[in-house]
């Protein structure tokens, strides 16, 4: 096409129609390929450095029964098997409580300016007052002159007495300083599954409780709210990359086999107080297996 432009003496940046139409489907073609051949490519690289997946890339790596030569090789539905066994029995062993002592004498018998001096330095931990002092309002006061100490301003205007800080320890409030008074309007009743409440709002936002009372209002004179729970638990979903697919593919054999949901039940409900295993859903996209674990918390939740 360039010879032909230079004996008609034509521009050659012109481009007629069919040049762009060939010139598009050159590029989209490049762009086909690319992502073909480079979602592969990205995988490989960002598989490498999660931290939520098991990588088993290693084309050399044998699940074997023993360090003998000649044992036979294990599947990874097998290893698997095994190792969930092997959870089950492990006992956990809790060491036994170390006395913390500060200048030579014990924590709890130290002053508070020297225990919140010690805090401000990093010589203990902020987080472990309470258990230490066993005083959950003394540590927090503790807390708040260790605070003092390091912005070096005064916190006096945040409140402090008058709160019942053993009532959130492990709950709801890590290393509290104090608490925020916060204005609590009700709106109601709302009626709902055929009973009356009234429902209490903490907030600083104008008109919120009166725009709530008034749909209160509106369900009520409409007959009522009727709910519906239709399906109830939290999901964690992680992945796990073989060597093959093949490897893969035995593993949501054995997750999807109905006798061995038990087995995976006893792991799972080792490693959590409240959580309770539900189900476990398996998708495999070549070498990795994608596994969605669902569970019901009760009123835990995180």
């Amino acid at each position: 096409r360039w010879r032909e432009k230079i004996r008609t003496a034509s521009p050659l940046h012109i481009l007629s129609l069919g040049e762009i139409i060939a010139f598009i489907a050159q590029l989209a073609s490049f762009i086909y390929l690319l992502g073909f051949f480079g979602i592969d490519y990205v995988q490989n690289f960002i598989g490498k450095t999660t931290d939520e997946a098991w990588d088993f890339e290693d084309e050399r790596e044998e699940f074997f029964d023993g360090a003998k030569p000649g044992s036979v090789i294990r599947s990874p539905a097998h290893v698997l098997s095994t190792q969930l066994q092997s959870a089950r029995s492990k006992r956990v062993e809790h060491p036994t409580k170390r006395q913390v002592l500060l200048n030579g004498q014990k924590l709890a018998e130290a002053s508070d300016e020297v225990i919140a001096s010690a805090v401000s330095n990093g010589e203990f931990p902020c987080h472990s007052l309470e258990e230490e002092l066993g005083d959950c309002e003394r540590a927090v006061s503790v807390r708040r002159r260790a605070v003092e100490f390091i912005t070096r301003k005064s916190i006096e205007d945040l409140p402090f007495s008058g709160f019942d800080y053993s009532s959130i320890l492990g709950q709801c409030c890590e290393m509290a300083i104090g608490y925020v008074q916060v204005p609590v309007g009700v709106a109601g009743p709302l009626l709902l599954d055929g009973v009356e409440y009234m429902v209490p709002l903490a907030t600083t936002e104008g008109t919120l409780v009166a725009s709530t009372n008034r749909g209160c209002k509106a369900i009520r004179l409409s007959g009522g709210a009727t709910s519906v729970i239709l399906k109830d638990g939290m999901t964690r979903a992680p992945v796990v990359r073989f060597s093959s697919a093949q490897r893969a593919a035995e593993l949501k054999f054995y997750v999807e086999d109905p006798n061995n949901f038990q087995a995976l039940c006893d792991a799972f409900e080792s490693t959590t107080r409240y959580g309770r295993l539900q189900n476990i859903q398996c998708a495999l996209a070549g070498r990795n297996l994608y596994m969605r674990f669902v569970c019901s918390t009760g009123d835990a939740m995180g």
